[in-house]
């Protein structure tokens, strides 16, 4: 059985042609009528009753619109938040170098002019250990034998004598410091210019032995290195007089002594080489 195809709707089609010649006749008269023509007229007419509507209708989306521009520029911000944070690590990191450097450099500083007033035959060194505890009487440099360093030569800081070379190998040393157990230094006394012999101990103090009683200082006198001897130079600092122990049933009187070098700051040294001049035991603040 064949079923019939329906008939297009030829209605659908007419109204389509009328609606776009209607649409060109008005169009036509539209552009060709006056502004007080019909037309104009209903057009005016239509945009005033629609205008509330089209106000009232933004009043009523605006919070809405408004709520997305917030966020959305809350998304920008945080980027732009993001940004300005990480650009601020970078001077902060960059401040830091900086500072650092300026620091290391007052630091040398301090020791060449210190080393280059004595005339000094001096190799520059960077401490790359510390003592790990107050008993260990060493620190290591990084120079060693292929730099020309030798058991025996003498070590200094900008606030004084440090220690002695004690071990060497082809890139590091090990210093001994005036303040081990094992240390001795031939000293004197500033203002007597007597002299003794200066020794650490255990737990790191000082202590100048062998001093003529009737050649006592005064606390606060500077001690220097005599250079009787041959080790150190003579007139490096050695620290100052912080205690006078003077008890009749003694030999000796005890004197304690304070080392002006920082050793647990410290970062750079000078190793004294080869032969140096004697240095000015001079006034000393």
């Amino acid at each position: 059985m064949r079923i019939g195809q329906p008939e297009p709707k030829r209605a659908n089609t007419t109204l389509l042609v009328v609606l776009i010649v209607a649409s060109l006749v008005l169009l036509t008269v539209y552009f060709r009528e006056g502004d007080e023509g019909i037309l104009h007229s209903a057009r005016r007419a239509t945009l005033a009753v629609s205008a509330p509507i089209a106000r009232a209708g933004t009043a009523i989306t605006s919070p809405v619109r408004a709520v997305g521009s917030f966020f959305g520029g809350i998304g920008a911000s945080r980027e732009r938040l993001d940004a300005l944070q990480e650009q601020n690590d970078e001077l902060r990191a960059r401040l830091a170098d900086l500072e650092e450097a300026r620091q290391e450099n007052e630091r040398l500083r301090a020791l060449v002019e210190f080393a280059e007033e004595r005339n000094l035959a001096k190799l520059g060194a960077r401490v790359i250990q510390r003592p790990l505890s107050s008993w260990e009487g060493v620190v290591v440099i990084d120079r060693g034998s292929e730099d020309g360093v030798e058991p025996g030569m003498p070590i200094i800081a900008a606030q004084g004598l440090v220690g002695q070379v004690a071990e060497v190998s082809a890139r590091s040393s090990t210093v001994r410091l005036i303040t081990d157990q094992q240390s001795g230094v031939a000293a004197m006394i500033q203002s007597t210019r007597a002299l003794g012999v200066m020794r650490g101990s255990v737990g790191g103090a000082l202590s100048l032995d062998f001093v003529d009683r009737a050649m006592l200082p005064q606390v606060g006198d500077v001690v220097l290195t005599s250079g009787l001897g041959g080790v150190y130079p003579k007139g490096i600092v050695v620290g100052d007089v912080v205690s006078v122990d003077d008890r009749r049933g003694e030999l000796y009187p005890r004197i304690g002594v304070i080392s002006r070098v920082p050793v647990d700051l410290i970062e750079e040294v000078f190793v004294l080489v080869g032969s140096s001049t004697e240095i000015d035991a001079g006034e000393i603040e």
